[in-house]
């Protein structure tokens, strides 16, 4: 990814995503005025029926504003809404099977913890981005792994496939992230615990003045 473009947010779902959280998903994309390029639908325990109900107002607001639909763990879930692309854990089947599955387009993502042997190998088996984390400790998931800021460096510095950072990170911690060179931040508690505007507009200007 080119230098001169700055880090973009990546937006991770809550686990309940029915009630108002479509019309949230609205205000917050709305807020960053293409800040938010890729949204994450992750949701735990739900069988794929019921699961591709819940994708459904969600993955049409994402289209309406071209902001990437990712599904989290599941090939099989992201080949039934064709969506834009998958994000796997390190359990979660890999990148090649992945791609044979969603085809050339799909964007497919992988978890990389804190290990750069880990990134390598998803890089090597045709990932579109690697995530690295928890850089914080999160609210959202329960995180084994740390990782420091200068793994962002070493990476942005030696490979060209974009990488996110993930884990614990507000607007008032990211700066650093961003220095780093992260192409990515992914975030999910930071925005949807509150006023997902007011978060969304507090990275904004985090990021534009990094």
């Amino acid at each position: 990814m080119q230098d001169d473009i700055s880090t973009q947010l990546y937006l991770i779902s809550p686990l309940d995503v029915g009630g108002d959280f479509p019309d949230r998903l609205a205000r917050a994309l709305d807020a960053g005025e293409g800040l938010v390029t890729a949204f994450q639908f992750r949701v735990k325990g739900v069988e794929q029926h019921e699961a591709a109900k819940l994708a459904e107002p969600l993955q049409a607001t994402c289209a309406e504003r071209d902001v990437a639909f990712i599904v989290n763990d599941s090939i099989a879930l992201a080949k039934r809404l064709k969506a834009d692309g998958v994000h796997l854990g390190q359990k979660d089947g890999n990148p090649k099977e992945a791609r044979e599955e969603l085809g050339r387009e799909a964007q497919i993502g992988v978890t990389c913890h804190a290990s750069r042997h880990l990134a390598m190998e998803a890089g090597e088996a045709g990932a579109d981005y690697v995530a690295f984390g928890a850089f914080f400790p999160s609210t959202t998931k329960d995180t084994e792994h740390r990782a420091e800021v200068d793994l962002l460096e070493w990476w942005t510095q030696l490979f060209e496939i974009p990488c996110v950072a993930i884990g614990g990170i507000t607007p008032d911690n990211c700066k650093p992230l961003i220095e780093a060179g992260a192409d990515f931040l992914a975030v999910s508690g930071s925005v949807w615990n509150g006023d997902e505007v007011a978060a969304i507009k507090a990275f904004s200007e985090q990021i534009a003045s990094a």
